[in-house]
């Protein structure tokens, strides 16, 4: 965004989450303190879940590859390695 959203607009926004039920809010004095309803990994599972439906045809192999297109420069062999036993554990557990 070139410029940052006003403070009501962030209110707004905020008010929207908080009735739709992603985010909560605690009182902290005169402050609201927003904290998400779901938590970390479950919020990750879905965001990327929600990639792959939109933009990859819901296919696990088109995601893999379009992130290995963008990164492999980027990889160490470790990571390599790492995602490379994730793979082989997938296979064994028949996923």
């Amino acid at each position: 965004m070139p410029d940052a959203p006003g403070y009501s607009a962030v209110r707004a926004l905020l008010r929207v989450l908080e009735e739709k039920g992603h985010v909560r809010h605690e009182e902290q004095g005169p402050k609201y303190v927003y904290l998400p309803v779901v938590a970390r990994n479950k919020a990750r599972r879905s965001a990327v879940k929600h990639v792959m439906d939109t933009f990859f045809s819901g296919s696990p192999e088109q995601i893999v590859a379009a992130l290995l297109d963008v990164s492999a420069a980027r990889l160490t062999r470790e990571e390599l390695d790492r995602m490379a036993a994730m793979i082989e554990q997938a296979k064994r557990e028949g996923r």
